[in-house]
């Protein structure tokens, strides 16, 4: 069932983003009287799923849901359609209009990602606001337990001020700058710290398994998610839920804190505190010779830990007004990320294309279970990332259309039909390989 949903979600997000990018291409070139044959959701290789002609396009639906097209009497695109561009042009045609009314046609499907893009951000801020866990609040800094926050030299306690002279503002965007850092400063103890990320850091982070979680967590209260069943303390009265808060007098705010206490009475009793529904009970335990409870640790919510008086969240509210610079300000921030974790991926020796994905890949983000709020987040998300995509100046994409459009603006020579094709060829193959090995990484990591 969670496959269903997941798979749904990334349909319904990919279908929305094909259609609207598509009919930016769609909608000018009808305002310019060029013909439009085809507008198709998906590829319709050898036979579709559904089509209908309406006036001179075929609106269809195919079999393959690797993208969409439409399909632009004249223009040489994916179709390859070489014999069209043997007959002399027509009016009616893309390579008959204007340089500047083609540029207008190849722009709009990468127009309207980016209008999606702002306008979803903008709306989402508006109706939910943003709640979040302020990096300044974590006065007694992070809790490190992980083997690459260990690698990085960082220790609990620590409080991460910048990534590349940065200030970070929010905890949860700490994993995201590390990937796009370089550097970091920390305070410990006092002192600040300067660090360096190693180059090879997102490798190491994707050698951990999509599984591990973030590397670094805030500091949580010792809460008991579960007692093991061969624990020396399942017929005492601890209780799931409770928080252990002192032991035999010391008291104790984190988890972290109480592995070295433990260690002191090891296979002794203990008396401990605990916090239970606001009220405090007191509670005999053992500790067994490893210097353990015998139970399982649980995390809790951030806004359990608010009203526990662990942290402070940010709670923003906007008008309608102030969302549309929050949204126009997180769609820069998300297209800036994306920039900086490609250039990455292009360098071999971060290791960063390792986790190239594909639509394995692209499916697993979304949740398994139905959130408005993160369909949303994840849709205008990649409505960015395929605007930003199509920009990049490959024959086969809108951004190859632009620059030999913008050639022949500059220059006034517009290039021949034949290097257009073999153009297109080339920047179809590039795609096609990109493509294959980013879903084979997906295969990979599904067989590894």
């Amino acid at each position: 069932m969670e496959i269903i949903i997941k798979a749904s979600q990334f349909i319904l997000s990919l279908s929305l983003l094909i259609v609207l990018h598509e009919l930016g291409h769609f909608i000018p070139a009808k305002l310019f009287k060029t013909r439009v044959e085809k507008f198709y959701l998906f590829f319709d290789y050898k036979f579709s799923l559904v089509k209908k002609k309406v006036g001179e396009t075929v609106y269809g639906i195919g079999w393959i849901p690797l993208g969409g097209y439409v399909k632009i009497s004249g223009m040489i695109d994916e179709s390859m359609d070489t014999e069209q561009m043997k007959q002399p042009a027509q009016p009616w045609e893309f390579r008959s209009k204007p340089a500047w009314q083609r540029l207008i046609i190849m722009l709009g499907g990468v127009f309207v990602n980016f209008v999606l893009g702002i306008f979803i951000y903008i709306m989402l801020m508006y109706s939910y606001g943003e709640q979040y866990l302020p990096n300044d609040n974590l006065t007694d800094g992070v809790w490190v337990q992980d083997s690459l926050a260990l690698n990085l030299g960082l220790q609990t306690g620590d409080k991460i001020l910048t990534v590349d002279g940065k200030k970070i503002k929010k905890f949860a965007n700490l994993s995201l700058e590390f990937i796009n850092g370089n550097d970091f400063e920390i305070e410990r103890n006092g002192e600040v710290l300067q660090k360096e990320i190693p180059t090879d850091f997102i490798a190491q982070l994707m050698e951990r398994g999509k599984d591990a979680g973030p590397f670094l967590y805030p500091r949580y209260p010792f809460v008991i998610g579960q007692i093991s069943e061969n624990s020396p303390n399942t017929e005492s009265a601890l209780e799931t839920r409770d928080i252990l808060t002192s032991i035999n007098g010391t008291s104790i705010k984190y988890y972290d804190e109480a592995k070295n206490i433990l260690n002191k009475y090891k296979g002794q009793e203990i008396t401990a505190t605990v916090l239970r529904n606001n009220s405090v009970k007191e509670v005999n335990l053992q500790v067994t010779e490893k210097g353990a409870l015998g139970v399982v640790f649980t995390t809790v919510p951030l806004t359990d830990l608010e009203k526990l008086g662990y942290y402070d969240l940010a709670n923003i509210k906007y008008s309608i007004v102030e969302a549309i610079p929050a949204g126009f300000n997180k769609s820069w921030k998300t297209l800036t990320d994306y920039v900086k974790q490609l250039k990455k991926i292009f360098n071999p020796s971060t290791g960063a294309y390792k986790g190239l994905g594909g639509f394995i890949s692209i499916g697993s983000i979304f949740p398994d279970e139905w959130s408005a709020v993160s369909f949303w987040n994840i849709t205008a998300f990649l409505s960015i990332m395929l605007g930003f995509m199509n920009l990049l100046p490959i024959p086969a994409l809108d951004g190859g259309h632009v620059v030999f459009t913008l050639w022949e603006m500059i220059t006034g020579r517009k290039p021949g039909d034949k290097f257009l094709e073999y153009a297109q060829l080339v920047g179809f193959v590039l795609l096609i390989a990109l493509l294959l090995f980013a879903n084979g990484n997906d295969l990979f990591r599904l067989l590894k």
